[in-house]
């Protein structure tokens, strides 16, 4: 029983990692590592709305993951505050709507520690499902867009200029990034995931020389990542999730002293 539990987590963190640690890279790219937060942060009202309205919480963590990127869109376009701050007020908002929501529903609705920090043993074949089919609809809709999306990366105006649509382009990130927080959910809960996003990318810098280089090693370190935090958290009864966090900050860390003996060379 237990290694069948162990073998579910382990299959689901991959499937997360292989998909997260490349979108990542275009938050690192586009220094939008608060936006990252800010989705991430609007997770723990999308599961209060997917069990208010009675449908899947993955639905509602997306749901409300596309409706903050179409709030932060609409008001970057009304008011002259800089993105960062609007960035901070929703996510505080989304975040502090959550854990209102979640007390009018009851600890018996919501399990708070498991969606703030994960909880990985408990994935289930059904979790499995969303997590390999979504993963591939990501998957496939970030190769379809890569070219436009690294382009918009390196210059957006440049990009605009040479006819990329950067409005649609930029929707499809959010989409994309939306989809990712709901799925990596589970695994590192809503207050980790941006750490998913973010640290496999950085960590992956230094190795690279080409921005599809820098995808493969991130999704490699995000896997190495996962199973050592699954296996550290087991040997040092530990939570998963926060596990898994301090593994990849451990090779972050590698990543960086590396990259400093090589400049130094």
């Amino acid at each position: 029983m237990l290694d069948e539990i162990l073998i579910r987590a382990a299959l689901a963190g991959l499937g997360v990692a292989l998909v997260a640690a490349p979108l990542g890279c275009f938050i690192v790219w586009r220094q939008m590592a608060f936006f990252g937060a800010a989705m991430a942060h609007s997770g723990l009202l999308g599961v209060a709305a997917g069990l208010l309205l009675s449908i899947d919480v993955i639905l509602g963590v997306i749901a409300v993951a596309l409706a903050l990127g179409a709030i932060l869109t609409l008001l970057q376009r009304s008011t002259t505050l800089p993105q960062d701050t609007l960035l901070g007020i929703l996510a505080h908002v989304a975040l502090a709507g959550g854990l209102i929501a979640a007390a009018v529903l009851g600890r018996g609705e919501v399990d708070l520690m498991g969606y703030l920090f994960g909880d990985i043993l408990s994935v289930g074949a059904r979790d499995l499902l969303w997590i390999y089919g979504g993963g591939a609809i990501i998957l496939g809709a970030m190769v379809w867009v890569w070219r436009p999306l690294l382009a918009i990366s390196v210059h957006e105006e440049l990009a605009r200029a040479e006819g990329v649509n950067v409005a649609w382009v930029n929707a499809a990130f959010m989409a994309l990034l939306a989809l990712t927080v709901a799925l990596a959910m589970k695994l590192v809960g809503i207050l980790l995931i941006a750490s998913l996003l973010i640290i496999p990318a950085a960590a992956a810098r230094p190795f690279s020389s080409t921005p599809e280089q820098m995808a493969v090693i991130a999704a490699l370190i995000a896997a190495l990542g996962v199973i050592g935090g699954i296996a550290a958290s087991i040997w040092l009864a530990t939570p998963a999730g926060p596990t898994i966090v301090m593994a990849l900050a451990f090779v972050f860390l590698i990543s960086i002293i590396r990259g400093s003996l090589g400049a130094r060379r």
